[in-house]
């Protein structure tokens, strides 16, 4: 679907999204699409995580931020590629989840933070 950049596919056929979301959408975490994460909020479909982190052009020595953590898939996308992601969830619940999720999963170059990105 036009994602080129060898290290953004690489680092999508890595990350385990299954692990991301509730078991009982766990049939369907592969699939090209959106799922729900709690919280009236989605995971993203992976096509998109995966346009949104090609456009940035992420390699070896980026430090990115990330507003809305959500489930922790972009951070996890990213921290494949880049030395450092930080991200900044509102909802406190997916925020702890994430970082959960993505300790258990290996990821040391996320920092996570709970708060309104707006304000930086």
């Amino acid at each position: 679907q036009g994602i080129k950049d060898k290290a953004v596919l690489e680092a999508m056929r890595k990350v385990e999204r299954h692990l991301m979301v509730p078991k009982d959408v766990h049939r369907y975490a592969y699939e090209d699409r959106p799922l729900p994460i709690g919280k009236g909020q989605t995971i993203s479909q992976p096509f998109i995580v995966a346009f949104m982190t090609q456009a940035i052009k992420p390699k070896p020595g980026m430090k990115v931020l990330e507003i809305g953590t959500g489930s922790g898939y972009q951070a996890a996308v990213l921290a494949e590629i880049v030395d450092e992601v930080y991200t900044i969830e509102t909802v406190e619940p997916l925020a702890e989840r994430a970082r959960e999720t993505l300790t258990e999963m290996g990821y040391d170059n996320i920092h996570f933070r709970v708060g309104d990105g707006y304000h930086g």
